[in-house]
């Protein structure tokens, strides 16, 4: 009886271990804390993805850090509250994906403890709409994403509802300060290096790790094209109401 307890202790122990690093440390000024914000949203992000989110006393501890430094993503209470991200993880890009993204801006945008919302979008500075020259073709990379990207991404504004409903669309990603180099290095940045192969650019697969899907693969030239695509594209309105249409493009 005792080995079979054994056993069953030693079955449990990893997953238990799993579960606890499935955590982001986050920091968070007492003047937006006392706000009650992520009192409202953190338990929200858990629900959707099961990582749990831990509020730290200092930035150093931090691995997600709120502040008037970083990414914007909102205002209220007098400034613009921007987030850096200091220790990059499966789970802090995840989070930061959230946080950044049309689903964590409406759950910040909707809370309202008093019946008025306390927080608003951030403003973009004008500088950010202006429209980078590109050298590759965006006729090319509206083919390229429409075969390559829409299994995950929604990547024409206005267009059909595709991809999944933890992904955002090109249009919102557009709207973000770091876009272009999200675009240009898409296929270093989580989850893309388990199913994306550049030509001539990244490694094969790892034979004990084959890409858990069909895997993409793109020339430098195609990554090109589509991020000359995006470059014309126009931005989400990162601060209107979604419609349900575009829930599934998130």
């Amino acid at each position: 009886m005792r080995v079979w307890l054994l056993i069953l202790v030693l079955a449990v122990l990893p997953f238990k271990a799993a579960a606890q690093d499935r955590a982001v440390a986050l920091y968070a000024p007492p003047a937006l804390v006392d706000t009650g914000l992520l009192d409202y949203a953190l338990p929200r992000f858990k629900l959707k993805t099961q990582v749990r989110v831990d509020l730290v006393d200092t930035p150093e501890a931090a691995q997600v850090v709120l502040g008037a430094t970083g990414v914007p993503l909102f205002q209220g209470g007098g400034q613009v509250w921007a987030m850096q991200v200091t220790d990059q993880t499966e789970w802090t890009d995840r989070f930061a994906d959230w946080l950044g993204g049309e689903i964590g801006l409406t759950t910040v945008l909707s809370y309202a403890p008093e019946g008025a919302p306390l927080f608003t979008a951030a403003e973009v500075a004008e500088v950010q709409d202006a429209v980078p020259v590109m050298d590759g073709d965006p006729a090319l990379g509206l083919t390229v994403a429409r075969v390559k990207c829409t299994r995950c991404h929604r990547v024409e504004p206005g267009g059909g509802v595709m991809g999944i409903g933890s992904t955002p669309s090109f249009s919102l990603l557009r709207g973000l300060p770091d876009w272009e180099a999200r675009f240009a290095g898409f296929y270093a940045l989580n989850p893309h290096p388990a199913f994306t192969q550049i030509e001539e650019v990244t490694p094969p697969f790892d034979i004990a790790r084959p890409s858990p899907i069909v895997p993409i693969e793109l020339t430098l030239d195609e990554v090109d094209a589509v991020l000359a695509y995006v470059a014309a594209m126009q931005a989400a309105d990162r601060g209107r109401r979604l419609r349900i249409s575009d829930r599934a493009a998130c």
